[in-house]
């Protein structure tokens, strides 16, 4: 019997790919964005190339009750979530005086609001069945301060400590929670954020989201707690925790200043 993959932002980035890796290893696709007509495209080409079928959800998962409304209707249609991907998710470049709380309400809302409610709604099932797999979408941005991004990367360090969490609570239940951290990468990410021009990005070669989704793939179904893709961000991730908090917090605002 296939297993069903539930993947949020799905339309485009890593999302994308890890929709396509998934209906590579004969899993059916449940595909939940706001862009439902990318929805419908990568439905259509997914299902002939794969015997695999794939259900797309247009969503705004900003919205409250976006994540239940989407939880509802798969009860309705019998449709059990063996894999529960929260890869949806958007940053915004700007100092906090000067930005839009309308926006970063809206990313709260996403990185953090229906990420935890999804988790929420399906680890109860997953602990009924006795099994599943979760993945969370964070970033190397998690392990520490972001000026010039201060509430993204708030919400990104919410996501790897949550996730680490669970899995802990979870795992002698049969399932695994697994917060993939990915740095700078071609998703479309740096363009949504206004962050072409920034040192993070600027001429920079950067890894694609399909490196990026099949290192997460891979360390969703070894039950990986914390995958950080790449040697470069391993070693930098890791190395802030011996560096003064002030040293590191200036070091970011450097790198992510434009030119």
């Amino acid at each position: 019997m296939n297993k069903t993959a539930l993947i949020t932002g799905a339309s485009g980035g890593i999302g994308l790919e890890l929709a396509k890796i998934h209906a590579a290893h004969g899993d059916n696709l449940v595909l939940v964005a706001r862009n439902l007509s990318k929805l419908n495209k990568l439905k259509s080409e997914i299902e002939k190339g794969q015997h695999v079928s794939v259900t797309v959800i247009g969503k705004d998962l900003s919205l409250t009750d976006a994540a239940i409304e989407v939880y509802n209707e798969l009860s309705k249609q019998n449709i059990q979530i063996d894999y529960l991907i929260n890869n949806a998710g958007f940053g915004n470049y700007g100092m906090f005086d000067e930005t839009s709380w309308d926006k970063e309400q809206q990313m709260i809302n996403l990185n953090v609001t229906a990420l935890t409610q999804f988790c929420k709604l399906f680890v109860r099932d997953m602990v009924k069945r006795g099994g599943g797999k979760i993945m969370n979408v964070a970033s190397t941005a998690s392990f520490q301060p972001g000026p010039g991004m201060a509430v993204y990367y708030a919400t990104k360090a919410y996501v790897l400590h949550f996730s680490e969490a669970i899995n802990n609570e979870l795992r002698r239940k049969g399932i695994t929670v697994t917060a993939l951290c990915p740095g700078a990468t071609e998703s479309g990410f740096s363009a949504a954020a206004s962050m072409e021009d920034s040192k993070l990005f600027k001429d920079k070669k950067l890894p694609t989201s399909e490196d990026v989704a099949w290192y997460g793939y891979k360390a969703m179904m070894k039950g990986k707690a914390v995958a950080i893709h790449g040697m470069m961000n391993y070693l930098m991730a890791n190395s802030v925790r011996f560096a003064p908090r002030s040293w590191v917090v200036s070091m970011v605002r450097s790198i992510q200043v434009k030119n």
